[in-house]
């Protein structure tokens, strides 16, 4: 089952249920990947589950900016973002260790035998693939390449 099934499942189950928060959460994503899918038919690519990962994520940071906004004003409103965040991150894979990160930043800093930011972190994404945040890979490049 991919993960458009997956959630398409999980969708219709909340409906079942009358679970409004998984409910509205999973319309918002079901809505922010149609979206997508209609970008990339211009393109005249499918949508597979890794431009559904880069959406989840979309909206993961969407989640997570709203909560920093709402943290000490609007606890109704942090404790809403915060489980629609929990409910999509079930969808994301797995976010790797930290010391897998280093030992691939470090195989790409051997591969192309030079400590540019920019080509290291290009390799070191393309590899990682939605398994890490981005902002913590950069973090970590920025220390090896010091």
């Amino acid at each position: 089952m991919n993960l458009l099934e997956k959630i398409e499942k999980d969708f219709k189950k909340a409906l079942l249920e009358k679970d409004k928060i998984t409910l509205s959460t999973l319309s918002l994503l079901k809505s922010a990947l149609k979206n997508r899918e209609i970008e990339l038919r211009v393109q005249k690519k499918k949508i597979d589950d890794e431009e559904i990962i880069k959406v989840i994520k979309r909206e993961v940071k969407k989640r997570r900016e709203a909560m920093e906004i709402y943290k000490d004003k609007r606890n109704d409103l942090f404790e809403k973002e915060k489980k629609e965040l929990e409910i999509l991150e079930k969808y994301l894979p797995e976010e790797i260790s930290e010391e897998e990160i280093r030992k691939i930043i470090k195989e790409k800093i051997d591969l192309l035998g030079e400590k540019n930011f920019g080509r290291i972190m290009k390799e070191v994404m393309k590899e990682l693939a939605g398994r890490a945040d981005g902002k913590r890979v950069a973090e970590l490049v920025k220390e090896e390449i010091k």
